[in-house]
């Protein structure tokens, strides 16, 4: 089989500034840290599997803030896939995981299908009452727009949920095993 190369992007700004992304008050947890932690664990995952990885956590997208370029590094890395990591907010009652494509044509949606089932199994084999909140399109996000490979923008859980954040805290290296069950499945799948 082909060597994969697999570039992971911790959402928001390393050590969380200027950008911390959401906020748990209650647990003081945040999302720039819990997606940093999940990165390096999937990183090592699939390192352990044989593949190629760059992590890139910045707070300069594609050029509008000072850091490296998390696109154009990607893209000049020619990496196979993209991955995003990220913890979604909304007004502390949500919960649930979703991803995030550009399209659902593409071989993104594909890579998407392949993470998201393996990580709403293993959140569910967790915790029963986690939602499966789907699969989105999202064509305005740079991530997904401008990279030149396939993409996707996990979100795992909502980490201004306390539920969710409880899953997040403690359940890091189960998630990270599941994204990176999902990414192998879409290269063997794509390898086919």
């Amino acid at each position: 089989m082909i060597k994969m190369k697999v570039f992971i992007n911790p959402g928001h700004a390393p050590n969380g500034n200027p950008d911390p992304g959401a906020i748990n008050d209650f647990f003081r947890i945040r999302e720039a840290d819990v997606a940093m932690a999940i990165g390096e664990q999937v990183k090592q995952y699939l390192i352990k599997a044989g593949c190629g990885v760059k992590l890139l956590q910045s707070n300069n997208l594609y050029g509008e803030a000072a850091g490296e370029n998390i696109i154009q590094s990607a893209n000049d890395w020619e990496a196979d896939i993209f991955v995003s990591i990220h913890c979604n907010a909304f007004d502390k009652t949500v919960r649930g995981a979703e991803t995030l494509v550009y399209d659902l044509t593409s071989d993104g949606h594909e890579l998407g299908k392949c993470i998201h089932a393996q990580l709403i199994e293993e959140m569910q084999d967790i915790d029963c009452t986690f939602p499966d909140r789907g699969i989105k399109t999202r064509p305005l996000l740079a991530v997904l727009r401008s990279t030149i490979m396939p993409a996707v923008l996990v979100e795992t859980a909502f980490i201004d949920n306390d539920y969710d954040a409880l899953l997040l805290m403690n359940h890091q290296q189960e998630i990270a095993a599941a994204i990176a069950r999902g990414i192998t499945d879409y290269w063997v799948q794509k390898q086919g």
